[in-house]
C-alpha cells in the first residue's frame, strides 16, 4: 500500500478501506431504539454492489446522481458507489420543499435519485413529471408505494457478484480533475447555483485540513449536520473515514443531546447556532436556582473568561489556575457530560461564531475550533488549530490556500480548494472567478499581521444607513443571541436613517420573569403585548450593546412571535436568517415602526 496521500476521492476511499478493513465498525445509525453497526468490509461490499447495480442501470462516468436523505450509512454508500463510476452526485437537502427539489434534479440533469424513505419518495412523485432525465428512483427504506422505484436491498443483491479487482481499477482511473460533485448553494437570494467541485478540490481539501486538526482511528464523531451540505461531507464523512475516525449518525437534530450522551463522541461538527443553544439552557439553568447558585455560576463564568484568554496567550497565573480548578469542579464538568465526559473538541462553521460563546466554551473544556470556508471553496480556508487559536478568528488559512483583503475588505482565496465554477453559469462564474484564479468570497474580513483571519460580515448584509454610516448586523445579532430572553435577532436598516431589530423572545423564560414579577398576564400573546415586556427586551439588547458606537445600536424593536424555521423559508438548511425573506414577511411591522419614530 502507498504511503502518499490521495489525490481523488476514490483513492481516499479505497485507502480507508485498506488500513482499517479489520476493524469491526465504521458507521452506527440508531434504528428502532438500538444503534446498528456496519463494518468497514460490509461498507466496501455494499459500495461496490450498488457501484455495479448504478452501472447496469446505464449510469456512466460523467452522469449525475441525486441523493436526497437524512444522514445514514446508505447516504454515504450511495456517495462512495456513484463516484466509483466517474458520476457525479448531487446531494438535495431532506428539508427542501417539492419544487426546490425539482428544480435541482432539472438544472443538474440527475438520471437517477436516491431517496432515503416514503415521504421523500412522495415528494419526488410531486414533482417527477417535470425532471425529464430522471430515470430510475432507489429508496433506502421499504415503502409501502414504491411503484417502479427500485429498493436499495435489490441493488445491493443484484451488484454482489461484481468482480472487485475490475471494479477497484476502474475506480482508481478517475482523476482529480474530474468533477465529483454539483452542491447547489441554499439560494439566499434567487435560484440555487450548481457548485462544481472535482475530486482534487475536496481531497486536497481532506488532506490539507488534517494537517491542522488532529484525528485518528482512536476518534468517535456524532453526525448530524446535513450530508448535503459540503462542511459536514467534507470534514464529518470524507475526513472521518480517511483518519479511521467511527461515525456515529444521529437520529435528527432533536435527538443530538440525548444522542451525545449516549455514544460519547469526541468530536462534533456543528454551526454556531447548536452553541448558541447550548449556552441558553445553561444559562437558564443557572437562572433558574437559588440565589447561591446564580452566584457561582457567575463567578465561574467571569472566572472562565480570563482564564481561557490567558491560557491562549500562553500565560495563567497561579492564582487564576486555582481559580479556575474550583471554577471548573462547580460549573463545567457538568456541561462536559452532557456531552458525554469525552469529547476533546467541536469544530464550528457557516456563520461567525461570537467570541463569548466561545471563551465559555474553553474554559469549560470544550474547545471549539472555529473556521471559515463556502461551498466554492470545497469548503475550508482557514480554521483554528490548538497550537494556533485566537477567540474572534477563524485561524490561520490551511497550507496552500492563499488569502488576501480587496481595498473594500472583501476576502479573496486561491489554491486547490477553489471550484472549477458554477454549472451551467458561465457569467455568474466570471463573477466571482478571476482569470488567475482567486475566489471573491462575498464576506467581509480582516487579516492580522500574524495570519489570523476575522470574519466582520457578509458583504451584501453589511447596512448602509441613510448617514452613511456602514454596519455590520451579524456580529451585534450574535450578541444580542446570549441573552437567555432572546431566542434569535435580526438587524434591518440598510439605507434608513437608523437600524431598528426584529427580536424573537425566549416566551418560556419570559413567562417566568413576569411571574416573578407579578406581571398578571394570561397566555403567550398578552406577555408579548404587555409594555413591561417589551421595555424588558429592549434593556436586555442595550446592556448587551453598550460598548457599540450610538450609530450601531437599534433605535426600534419588533417583536416576532415565532422563531424563524426551514420549512417558513425564513432560514437556510443550514440555519442561516434569510435576511431578505425575513424583512419582507415583516415589512408591515418594519413599516410602522419607521412610520412611528422621530428621525435619528
Amino acid at each position: 500500500m502507498s504511503d502518499t496521500a490521495p489525490t481523488t476521492l476514490n483513492e481516499l476511499f479505497l485507502g480507508a478501506i485498506a488500513r482499517f478493513r479489520t476493524r469491526p465498525v465504521a458507521m452506527r445509525r440508531k434504528t428502532n431504539g438500538s444503534w446498528a453497526e456496519l463494518s468497514y468490509t460490509d461498507l466496501l461490499e455494499r459500495v461496490k454492489a450498488v457501484s455495479h447495480a448504478l452501472a447496469t442501470l446505464g449510469v456512466r462516468a460523467g452522469d449525475r446522481v441525486a441523493i436526497l436523505s437524512e444522514n445514514r450509512p446508505e447516504w454515504a454508500i450511495a456517495d462512495y458507489a456513484t463516484l466509483a463510476l466517474g458520476a457525479a452526485d448531487v446531494p438535495i437537502y431532506p428539508t427542501l420543499p417539492a419544487r426546490q427539489v425539482a428544480y435541482i434534479l432539472r438544472d443538474s440533469g440527475a438520471t437517477v435519485a436516491f431517496v432515503s424513505s416514503q415521504s421523500q419518495l412522495n415528494k419526488l412523485r410531486e414533482v417527477q413529471a417535470e425532471c425529464p432525465a430522471l430515470q430510475h428512483i432507489v429508496t433506502f427504506d421499504a415503502v409501502t408505494t414504491p411503484g417502479d422505484a427500485l429498493a436499495m436491498a435489490t441493488l445491493v443483491a443484484e451488484g454482489q457478484a461484481a468482480p472487485t479487482a475490475a471494479w477497484e481499477a476502474a475506480a482508481r482511473r478517475i482523476t482529480a480533475d474530474d468533477l465529483a460533485t454539483l452542491i447547489y448553494t441554499s439560494g439566499t437570494t434567487g435560484d440555487p447555483k450548481g457548485v462544481m467541485l472535482t475530486h482534487g478540490n475536496i481531497t486536497s481539501n481532506v488532506v490539507l485540513a488534517l494537517t491542522r486538526i488532529q484525528l485518528s482511528g482512536e476518534d468517535e464523531c456524532l453526525s448530524f449536520l446535513p450530508l448535503s451540505h459540503i462542511f459536514e461531507r467534507m470534514a464529518g464523512h470524507y475526513l472521518m473515514l480517511h483518519c479511521g475516525a467511527l461515525i456515529n449518525y444521529a437520529g435528527g437534530i432533536d435527538t443530538v443531546s440525548a444522542d451525545m450522551v449516549d455514544r460519547r463522541p469526541t468530536v462534533m461538527l456543528s454551526v454556531p447556532r447548536l452553541y448558541e443553544k447550548i449556552f441558553a439552557r445553561v444559562q437558564d439553568s443557572a437562572a433558574s436556582g437559588s440565589t447561591v447558585k446564580r452566584r457561582i455560576f457567575r463567578w465561574a463564568r467571569q472566572t472562565g473568561d480570563r482564564w481561557a484568554e490567558a491560557k491562549v496567550a500562553g500565560r495563567v497565573p497561579a492564582g487564576l489556575q486555582v481559580a479556575h480548578a474550583l471554577a471548573d469542579r462547580l460549573v463545567f464538568t457538568k456541561l462536559r457530560e452532557r456531552t458525554g465526559g469525552r469529547l476533546r473538541f467541536f469544530v464550528s462553521g457557516g456563520a461567525p461564531l461570537n467570541p463569548e460563546i466561545a471563551r465559555f466554551f474553553y474554559a469549560s473544556g470544550l474547545p471549539i475550533l472555529e473556521g471559515y470556508g463556502l461551498t466554492e471553496t470545497s469548503p475550508v480556508i482557514a480554521v483554528n488549530t490548538f497550537e494556533d487559536y485566537r477567540f474572534g478568528t477563524v485561524g490561520k488559512p490551511i497550507p496552500r490556500s492563499e488569502v488576501r483583503i480587496e481595498a473594500d475588505g472583501e476576502i479573496l482565496t486561491r489554491g486547490p480548494h477553489v471550484m472549477r465554477g458554477y454549472y451551467g453559469k458561465p457569467d455568474a462564474t466570471r463573477e466571482v472567478l478571476t482569470p488567475d484564479g482567486w475566489f471573491h468570497t462575498g464576506d467581509i474580513g480582516e487579516l492580522s499581521a500574524d495570519g489570523f483571519l476575522r470574519i466582520t460580515d457578509r458583504k451584501k448584509d453589511l447596512i448602509v444607513t441613510a448617514g452613511g454610516k456602514n454596519i455590520a448586523p451579524q456580529p451585534i445579532e450574535n450578541m444580542v443571541k446570549t441573552s437567555r430572553y432572546i431566542t434569535n435577532a435580526v438587524m434591518i436598516g440598510d439605507r434608513r436613517s437608523f437600524p431598528i431589530m426584529l427580536l424573537v423572545p425566549n416566551v418560556p423564560v419570559l413567562h417566568e420573569w413576569a411571574k416573578r414579577h407579578g406581571l398578571a398576564v394570561t397566555g403567550d400573546e398578552a406577555l408579548l403585548a404587555h409594555p413591561d415586556t417589551m421595555e424588558k427586551l429592549e434593556r436586555e439588547v442595550r446592556r448587551t450593546l453598550r460598548d457599540l458606537a450610538r450609530f450601531e445600536v437599534p433605535k426600534r424593536f419588533v417583536l416576532v412571535p415565532q422563531d424563524f424555521s426551514i420549512e417558513a423559508g425564513e432560514m437556510t438548511p443550514t440555519l442561516k436568517v434569510r435576511r431578505r425573506v425575513v424583512e419582507e414577511k415583516y415589512r408591515v411591522q418594519i413599516e410602522a415602526t419607521y412610520a412611528g419614530a422621530p428621525e435619528a
